[in-house]
């Protein structure tokens, strides 16, 4: 796989990244590491981890770090190797200190993550939610702090639309604090609400590393109209993580299939191959159970999309007019 910049991050990742949010379950720890090892062993350089991760087993404000943990095992004597990416910001517990972006929960979990992952430093450190609780130059300052000090090397946002990433470059000038280097959100052939985000981001040099590109395996084909969910699938082991089966996505995976059989590529690797191109893509989040997960990614890498399929895709999976805010949820 070639290599793209992380934005301005002087980084060179892959263009597949290693979600690791199912590590621990359903996945075992020993699998995990396995995994990891394998997507390193083809190229992925890049890891993507939070620090509430510990997967199905996670519930809103559950303690989490079973993730990071497995993922620190996994890189011990292969660090050098990979990127190294976390967040912060969910909530890890019922407390007012235990969630959100003020600098005293900063502060305290950077340090929880380098001890659970084993390491002095991470490479991207990232703000996992935006919190309206709290002033964004605040934040930006707890920021600046953990990369003066040397725990990350670069900081990154999920989550935040472009008037809030536009506003933290503001203040980066402002303050002369470091800047935001890369923008994860909800992206897929499905999913566009934050593709108008895409044109902002290429233009700062911001590298936007989507999750959710094959939208929990809706655009991997195995899921059928009117048929029964297959049992080792997510929509039947974690429902509750993904949309309801409804007919207008069936209607879309009906288009998005035979575009797939027209270059002779399996539909998940056209879904993520397509998401590649377009503008300001620095490396898709995958979620993988599977050592043939690893191998379809990379394979996704190496696809082109013919220029004469993408009138097809905005007409069956059209971006929206309007994005919602993640802060005020209109």
């Amino acid at each position: 796989m070639q290599s793209r910049e992380l934005g301005a991050s002087g980084l060179l990742v892959s263009p597949i990244c290693l979600g690791t949010m199912t590590f621990g379950d359903p996945v075992s720890e020993q699998e995990s590491i396995a995994l990891v090892h394998q997507a390193v062993d083809l190229g992925i350089t890049f890891i993507d981890t939070a620090n509430n991760y510990e997967g199905y087993a996670r519930f809103l404000g559950s303690p989490g770090g079973v993730t990071e943990t497995i993922v620190g095992k996994a890189i011990k004597g292969r660090r050098d190797k990979v990127v190294l990416a976390t967040k912060v910001s969910a909530p890890i517990g019922p407390g007012p200190q235990d969630r959100g972006l003020s600098p005293s929960h900063i502060l305290r979990e950077i340090d929880r993550s380098l001890q659970r992952l084993q390491t002095d430093y991470v490479d991207l450190y990232i703000m996992h939610w935006p919190d309206k609780h709290v002033p964004l130059d605040t934040t930006l300052s707890a920021m600046e702090t953990i990369v003066r000090q040397g725990k990350a090397r670069c900081i990154g946002a999920s989550n935040f639309n472009a008037a809030q990433l536009c506003e933290m470059l503001w203040i980066a000038d402002r303050q002369g604090g470091p800047r935001i280097v890369s923008s994860q959100i909800p992206y897929s052939l499905l999913r566009r609400e934050f593709h108008h985000d895409l044109a902002f981001c290429e233009r700062h040099n911001i590298g936007v590393t989507p999750y959710q590109p094959l939208q929990g395996g809706m655009l991997t084909g195995k899921y059928q109209r009117g048929k029964s969910l297959p049992s080792d699938s997510r929509a039947a082991e974690k429902p509750e993580w993904m949309w309801a089966m409804e007919d207008k996505y069936f209607d879309q995976l009906e288009v998005i299939e035979p575009l797939a059989a027209e270059i002779d590529v399996p539909m998940s690797q056209y879904a993520l191959a397509t998401t590649l191109q377009q503008p300001a893509m620095s490396s898709l989040i995958v979620g993988v159970k599977k050592s043939q997960h690893i191998e379809d990614a990379v394979a996704a890498a190496s696809v082109r999309i013919p220029e004469e399929h993408a009138d097809k895709i905005d007409a069956a999976c059209p971006p929206p007019w309007h994005q919602p805010d993640p802060v005020r949820g209109s």
